[in-house]
């Protein structure tokens, strides 16, 4: 199953700063998949393995002349996968503190929101549940890694929940996860912090990786299959000789 990416220069944006894969690229990104596998099956509690829908990322360029951030104008961006035949899954990443892109240095303290929604392009957008394919989120996992001068790395943030742990218990739900397509909306994390940066750092890329569960039809004799879905958002860090 192959993502889309909504809107196109945000595609191309997010492609440049993934970077040029190389043979130590294969194994970092081998590295974060077994990552994002660790703490899934933590969640789960068992051993059995989530399809995976997206590859892993190469990893961002090491020069900071090159780091595309993958935000708009006004410090937001929206990403979209197909989970199944004309079903979206929307993954929505804004920043909150502070406001202003070019305010995101090193050393002050950072902040972003996110949401997760899904659209069912087959039926009217007002229809209602029983019209709709049901997809719930089960688990959500942020992973991050820093773009240096130094050429390290650093995971100024690493975060693995259950979203029905994460909302208010009226939400509507089920053993299978959160459901996203509900007239009360999908999965809302209004602020999460980003954790301290070191000094050379010029770029800070985040990792979600969101395991669904998917209904193939509406109606009796309807089946679930599972899948994990991955997107990567590239957020540049100014640098002091770019705030001069």
């Amino acid at each position: 199953m192959n993502p889309t990416r909504s809107p196109r220069p945000l595609r191309r944006a997010v492609a440049l700063a993934l970077g040029i894969a190389t043979v130590a690229a294969t194994t970092a990104c081998s590295q974060l998949a077994d990552g994002f596998g660790a703490m899934e099956r933590a969640l789960r509690g068992d051993d059995t393995p989530a399809v995976v829908s997206a590859p892993a990322p190469t990893p961002a360029p090491t020069d900071a002349g090159t780091f595309v951030s993958a935000l708009s104008s006004d410090g937001s961006v929206s990403l979209s996968t197909d989970i199944a035949d004309q079903l979206e899954l929307r993954l929505d990443v804004w920043i909150v503190e502070p406001k202003r892109a070019a305010e995101w240095t090193a050393e002050i303290p950072k902040a972003f929101g996110y949401a997760v929604n899904v659209y069912d392009h087959l039926v009217d957008e007002k229809a209602v549940l029983a019209d709709k394919r049901r997809a719930y989120l089960s688990s959500v996992a942020i992973n991050s890694r820093t773009s240096q001068g130094s050429g390290q790395v650093a995971s100024p943030l690493q975060f693995s929940a259950d979203p029905r742990a994460l909302v208010p218990r009226d939400t509507l739900r089920s053993e299978r996860g959160l459901l996203l397509n509900s007239y009360q909306g999908g999965f809302l994390v209004p602020q999460t912090r980003l954790g301290e940066l070191p000094a050379d750092t010029y770029g800070v890329t985040l990792e979600f990786a969101l395991t669904v569960e998917v209904e193939d039809s509406v109606g009796e004799g309807s089946a679930f299959g599972q899948q994990t879905v991955y997107e990567y958002v590239p957020i540049a860090i100014t640098t002091p000789e770019q705030g001069e």
